[in-house]
């Protein structure tokens, strides 16, 4: 490691962050995940603490957690990766933690909502939905406290395609478009029902056989009719968990419904389509089309914007938006 002999607050932070007596607790009782670091204030310089899986004692893991309290125990920035596994599974220490750039908190979001969602679409039952939702619940909170903040989530997207990281890259680009259509007009309880909406959209494709799913060839008639299915079922998997909100529901139901009238289940047009069902509708294809699949090769963003304006099926003023939130950086 390099010697930082600087004070906190200066350089000091841009390879270092102070960790918390709170963060520290979570960790292993007596081996930390990662290295830490001290500060020691008579040559103000870091150095070594503990290394990664070393063991300790409780008198060490004490004094670890004192150091803390008074602002002296760092970590290094380059193993924010095993520090976001970490924290990933106590999801809520985020919005304890003011030592981590909101980079770094949106890979944390990532990885944790990817593993919550993966266990849900395994096992959609109400214990694990109940996991589920407190964590996106961190998620709103981080951006009711600011909604700015999601133009730095928004742009950590997976690049490969899953069912549960499609949930994932369509929640935080469906929130970007949701901030940005009613920007000074956000109420609470809807952000957390649009947010549920579009991370469980495509739950009723956890009941398609992964065969048809993933299949990298044209589906023939009766592989499209079973995947078409896939909106019933997702809403009903959804009212099962006593999930009653429209704006939940109707992002299962409407994601595959066109303006035009070419969709499906219910080949419904215009305006009988929701508001939130012709959000996540361009959200869903959106987020489909920038990702590698098994059938198709990811698309820029601004080719797979550019399919979206030219077709008659989506939400003109929805997708103006969408490129406005997705181009901008």
């Amino acid at each position: 490691m390099r010697s930082a002999a600087v004070k906190p607050g200066q350089e000091l932070h841009e390879e270092f962050y102070q960790v918390s007596p709170l963060i520290l607790e979570s960790f292993p009782r007596f081996r930390l995940p990662l290295d830490t670091f001290e500060f020691r204030e008579h040559i103000a310089q870091l150095v070594p603490l503990t290394r990664a899986d070393q063991r300790i004692n409780k008198e060490q893991r004490q004094e670890i957690l004192d150091k803390s309290g008074h602002g002296l125990i760092f970590v290094a920035r380059k193993d924010h990766s095993i520090y976001a596994r970490h924290i990933s599974k106590q999801l809520d220490l985020v919005l304890m933690d003011s030592n981590l750039k909101t980079s770094e908190i949106a890979l944390i979001f990532q990885q944790a909502l990817t593993d919550r969602l993966e266990d849900f679409l395994e096992q959609p039952v109400a214990s694990v939905f109940s996991t589920l939702q407190t964590d996106l619940l961190v998620l709103t909170e981080f951006l009711w406290q600011d909604p700015f903040r999601i133009k730095e989530i928004k742009q950590h997207l997976w690049s490969d395609h899953s069912q549960a990281r499609h949930g994932v890259n369509s929640t935080f680009v469906g929130l970007a478009l949701y901030i940005r259509l009613n920007e000074g007009e956000l109420r609470r309880k809807h952000l957390d029902e649009v947010a549920l909406g579009l991370l469980v959209h495509d739950l009723g494709m956890c009941k398609i056989p992964p065969f048809i799913r993933e299949k990298a060839t044209l589906l023939n008639r009766e592989e499209r009719e079973k995947i078409q299915e896939h909106c019933w079922i997702g809403a009903k998997l959804l009212h099962a968990l006593g999930v009653r909100a429209d704006s939940i529901l109707k992002q299962a139901l409407e994601h595959q419904e066109r303006l035009d009238g070419k969709g499906y289940p219910q080949k419904l047009s215009g305006r009988e389509i929701s508001v939130v069902g012709q959000l996540c509708a361009a959200v869903d294809s959106y987020c489909a089309m920038i990702t590698h699949r098994p059938y198709a090769e990811a698309q820029s963003p601004d080719s797979a914007l550019a399919a979206l304006i030219q077709s008659p099926g989506y939400n003109a003023k929805m997708v103006r938006a969408l490129q406005g939130v997705m181009l901008a950086g």
